[in-house]
C-alpha cells in the first residue's frame, strides 16, 4: 500500500506539472522548486535591454553633431542647421583659394574660395572660419565677424565643383584703420577644426581703430566671380 500511494502522487504531480507550474511533493514529502513557461522572464529581459540600447544609441547619435570652433586660429566655421555629418565637407577633402578683389563703395570684397578636390561629393552649410597671419604664423588683427542677418543654406559639391564665402572689410585709405600686411590667411570649413592656409597677396588688411572689422558671409555655390 505505500508504494501504490507513492505511485498516485507522483502521477498527480506528473499532471500537475502539466496544467501549471503550482509546486508539489516528491514521494518523500520534500516540496518541488516551480517553474516559469520557459523563457518567458529571459525574453522580457533581452526586449527592454535592447530598448534601451536602442534608445542610447538613437541619443548618443543625435547630439553627436556640433561646431568644433575655436580649436584653431579662424576656426570659427559652423551652421545652425544642415545635412547629417555623413555628407560634410572634410578639411582633408577641401582646397583654398582667395579669388580676385571686387572693390565698391569703400568696401573691398575677396571671394574665399573652397574646391571639393576628392573623389566623394560633399556638402558645405555655414560660414567659414577665417585668421589673418604673419610671417611667423602669428595671427594678425581679430577674428573676421559674422555677417548677420544671413541664413545658411546647403551647398552640394562634387568633386571638382566650388563654393565661395565673401571676406569684406573697409578699404583701410579711407577709413584710416591701422592696417598690417598678412603672410597668409586660414581658412577653416564649417563645422571642422583643421584650416587650409592661403597664401595672401593682396597687401594691407585692416587690424585695428576705426572700421577695422573684417566680415565672412555664408557660403554659396560658384567661384564668386
Amino acid at each position: 500500500m505505500p508504494q501504490s500511494k507513492s505511485l498516485s502522487t507522483a502521477l498527480l504531480c506528473a499532471l500537475a506539472l502539466l496544467g501549471s507550474a503550482t509546486a508539489c511533493s516528491a514521494a518523500d514529502g520534500t516540496p518541488t522548486a516551480s517553474r516559469p513557461a520557459a523563457g518567458r522572464t529571459d525574453t522580457a529581459r533581452d526586449t527592454t535591454t535592447s530598448t534601451a540600447a536602442r534608445t542610447t544609441a538613437s541619443t548618443a547619435t543625435g547630439t553627436s553633431t556640433g561646431t568644433a570652433a575655436g580649436a584653431t586660429p579662424g576656426a570659427t566655421g559652423g551652421r545652425a542647421t544642415g545635412p547629417a555629418d555623413g555628407t560634410r565637407c572634410h578639411t582633408s577633402q577641401l582646397r583654398a583659394s582667395v579669388g580676385r578683389d571686387n572693390p565698391g563703395a569703400g568696401q573691398e570684397n575677396f571671394p574665399i574660395v573652397l574646391t571639393n578636390s576628392s573623389p566623394h561629393t560633399c556638402t558645405l552649410h555655414g560660414f567659414p572660419g577665417a585668421a589673418f597671419l604673419d610671417g611667423a604664423g602669428r595671427q594678425v588683427g581679430p577674428d573676421p565677424k559674422r555677417t548677420s542677418g544671413q541664413t545658411p543654406t546647403t551647398v552640394t559639391l562634387a568633386p571638382g565643383q566650388s563654393a565661395w564665402a565673401g571676406l569684406t572689410f573697409a578699404n583701410p585709405g579711407i577709413s584710416e584703420a591701422s592696417t598690417a600686411i598678412p603672410s597668409s590667411l586660414l581658412v577653416t570649413p564649417p563645422d571642422e577644426r583643421d584650416p587650409l592656409t592661403v597664401h595672401w597677396t593682396a597687401g594691407k588688411v585692416p587690424v585695428a581703430g576705426n572700421a577695422s572689422s573684417v566680415f565672412l558671409t555664408v557660403f554659396s555655390a560658384g567661384r564668386g566671380a
